[in-house]
């Protein structure tokens, strides 16, 4: 395409910039006119309600121009995302160069529909919330590759399973440890209102089967029927050869899945209490397994990324030696590092987005709107269907704003819970209510911490006339957003009209 007609794109670094310094800005403007908030904030430690109070704190002046700068260095060091991303990418890089993912792939998929195999990476990709945000670093490079190797265009696989990942994220069938801590803030609320309450750990157990199943089926036709059509052909820089498995590739494969499996099975085993010699990687200082297996102090919460990245080492040099694509040391050197080629420009993208949400959180906006917010509705006297889709809609403001669940619903629970008791609805269904709101926006809020690697992997895949834009790659997940929160909302306010248990002994009503 002539230069001259090349239509001009604002690259998502440039965005960034653009954010960090009307954040500053609107801060100054925000403190200038008072702006705070009070509301009740659940107190985890104690087991009570703190009363709060919350204001804009200004970066547009002396002091808070130093703290960016003492601060941006080590915001950008401990940002989660971007050791965990360099990690994973060595062990996906010697899985992708040795040939395994490329043989694993065809394997998989040589006898299936694809539309079957998009169904099955949703469900996957849905029901991935499970064991955090590690997800989002494993699923959307791995599945970028799957759907490269299936000569599909990645990038309809990056904003599949960011899709999937996001809009179904308040969907877990199984508790995690985000759920474990909804579930506190929930509890201590409750009692505020009757100090006999009590809530069970499976109290979403019925609505979340239900909507796993829905939501795959709406994130694997959203791909199929909108995405991968508009998405077209990825133009590869040489065509591929057609791929077969020989007998060295099945040779390889064998041998990488023999040793994944043993080392699988031994991680398994020490996650389980109860055994012979097992148990060794649970925190036994929790009192619920779901804490022990994913609480903040225990092994499956610090020492996961590791352990998957060595599950993908193995599989990958094994299957090298095996198909005999890794001959000597050099080669698994120079595989090791073959996901960072090129890594340059993702660096500097994490680098500014995690300075703008360092910046953000430091100016306190989305904790005075999310108190703001909850006020609202304390005072607005509403109750029934009608409370409902306040709820829902002022979650899904407030997860723009403030993305982390558990931040949001410690200010919102304790003004929405007594409310919804109040209005005689259960504590339960007012948490289900949070978390269906929240599943609309997680995925359009930059805010959120692995926004940035959806958006890298976008432009690491994008051909040169067709540039990734912050506002582009939100349009992308819009549409599974939208269906995804209407069915939310119009099930909420079935099951309340209806009286439908949502879980184990609990119903939306009290």
């Amino acid at each position: 395409m002539p230069r001259s007609k090349r239509r001009t794109v604002l690259h998502p670094i440039m965005a960034f910039i653009i954010l960090i310094c009307t954040t500053i800005i609107l801060s100054g403007i925000l403190k200038l006119f008072g702006l705070g908030a009070n509301y009740n904030a659940i107190n985890s430690i104690k087991g009570d309600i703190d009363s709060t109070t919350v204001s804009v704190t200004s970066l547009l002046n002396l002091s808070g121009l130093k703290l960016i700068f003492k601060s941006t260095v080590s915001n950008f060091a401990s940002f989660a995302p971007l050791s965990m991303l360099i990690i994973l990418l060595i062990g996906i890089g010697i899985m992708d160069k040795s040939g395994f993912l490329q043989s694993f792939f065809t394997l998989l998929t040589k006898k299936s529909k694809k539309s079957t195999v998009t169904f099955v990476l949703a469900f996957i990709t849905v029901f991935a919330s499970l064991i955090g945000d590690i997800s989002f670093l494993i699923f959307i490079p791995v599945i970028a590759l799957f759907f490269k190797y299936s000569k599909r265009n990645p990038k309809a696989g990056i904003v599949m399973s960011f899709a999937g990942l996001t809009a179904a994220n308040s969907i877990n069938v199984f508790m995690n440890s985000i759920d474990s801590a909804l579930i506190n803030y929930t509890k201590i609320a409750a009692v505020t209102v009757d100090n006999s309450y009590t809530i069970t750990n499976a109290s979403h157990l019925f609505v979340m089967i239900v909507l796993t199943i829905i939501a795959s089926i709406v994130v694997a036709y959203i791909t199929e029927k909108v995405v991968i059509p508009r998405m077209g052909r990825y133009e590869e820089e040489e065509e591929e050869e057609d791929f077969y498995l020989d007998r060295k590739k099945k040779r390889g494969l064998l041998f990488s899945l023999t040793i994944a499996t043993l080392y699988l099975l031994i991680f398994i085993y020490n996650i389980i209490p109860g055994l012979p010699l097992s148990g060794n990687l649970l925190d036994y200082s929790q009192n619920y397994y779901i804490d022990k297996l994913f609480g903040f102090n225990s092994f499956f919460n610090q020492g996961f990324v590791f352990v998957v990245t060595i599950l993908f080492f193995l599989c990958g040099f094994f299957y090298g030696i095996g198909a005999k694509t890794i001959k000597d040391n050099q080669d698994v050197s120079s595989y090791l590092g073959h996901s960072l080629d090129d890594i340059g420009q993702t660096l500097v993208l994490i680098f500014f987005a995690s300075t703008f949400i360092s910046i953000f959180k430091e100016t306190n906006i989305g904790s005075v709107i999310c108190a703001l917010l909850a006020n609202f509705v304390a005072s607005s006297g509403l109750s029934g269907v009608m409370l409902i889709i306040i709820t829902f809609l002022i979650s899904a403001i407030v997860t723009l704003f403030v993305p982390s669940a558990v931040t949001s619903w410690s200010i919102l629970s304790g003004v929405l819970v007594p409310v919804f008791m109040n209005s005689g609805m259960t504590p339960e269904f007012a948490e289900l209510v949070f978390k269906g709101g929240q599943s609309l926006t997680f995925g359009l809020t930059p805010l959120m911490a692995y926004f940035v690697i959806y958006l890298a992997f976008l432009d690491k895949y994008s051909e040169e006339d067709e540039k990734v834009s912050l506002i582009s790659s939100i349009k992308e997940i819009i549409p599974y957003s939208v269906l995804i929160g209407a069915i939310w909302i119009m099930l909420l306010i079935v099951i309340y009209v209806i009286g439908i248990p949502i879980g184990i002994k609990t119903a939306p009503t009290l």
